[in-house]
């Protein structure tokens, strides 16, 4: 039964970017309730999970109509990551993300940790996670060593101090300064962390 044979995804797609509509049809039919499970899963709304869904393919397609796909046989891993960017916009632009202001009791940091966080919650915590690397980056290079030390590889203080050969004091100051400097480097970016 030759009939039952699957084309592969990367043929499909070799099909369309050559001009065969009915190629990406198939692309979209074998996965699109993958897809939009995937995106409903985290939006818990149907309209909007079905514009994420349209919006979704259109950015396939005009990626691959400006030949600029190249994750050769990876098309379905590829498109959730599509989803998975514009479920994040979506987020971003009605206001729904729920950053966080630092404080003396509530660090950024203590989400990074909680083991029960939803979907949507991990989503944002990663995005979190990413945006504060890069302001991490924006600190003198003394603070961001102990910063870095203390919040992501769970050193003590005595343990960082022995390192970088400083007095357990100095490491504490440095650390207190990067937690100042990255409040003043959040507010420059106008990020707002609020509860």
């Amino acid at each position: 039964m030759i009939a039952n044979i699957q084309i592969p995804d990367a043929l499909l797609v070799q099909d369309y970017v050559a001009g065969n509509e009915e190629a990406l049809a198939t692309l979209i039919k074998r996965h699109e309730s993958k897809i939009y499970g995937f995106i409903y899963s985290k939006v818990s709304d149907r309209d909007v999970a079905n514009d994420i869904f349209q919006d979704t393919f259109i950015k396939v397609i005009k990626t691959l109509k400006s030949n600029s796909y190249n994750e050769e046989g990876k098309f379905l891993p590829w498109v959730m990551r599509i989803a998975h960017n514009l479920i994040i916009d979506y987020f971003r632009k009605n206001k729904k993300m729920p950053l966080y202001r630092e404080t003396e009791e509530f660090s950024v940091f203590s989400i990074m940790t909680d083991d029960a966080l939803t979907i949507e919650n991990q989503l944002i915590a990663n995005q979190v996670e990413m945006d504060l690397q890069k302001l991490i980056e924006e600190l003198p290079e003394d603070q961001k060593e102990v910063l870095v030390m203390r919040m992501y590889k769970d050193m003590s203080f005595k343990e960082i101090s022995e390192i970088t050969g400083v007095s357990i004091n100095t490491s504490l100051g440095r650390m207190r300064y990067a937690l100042m400097n990255l409040r003043k480097v959040i507010d420059k970016h106008q990020i707002i962390l609020t509860n």
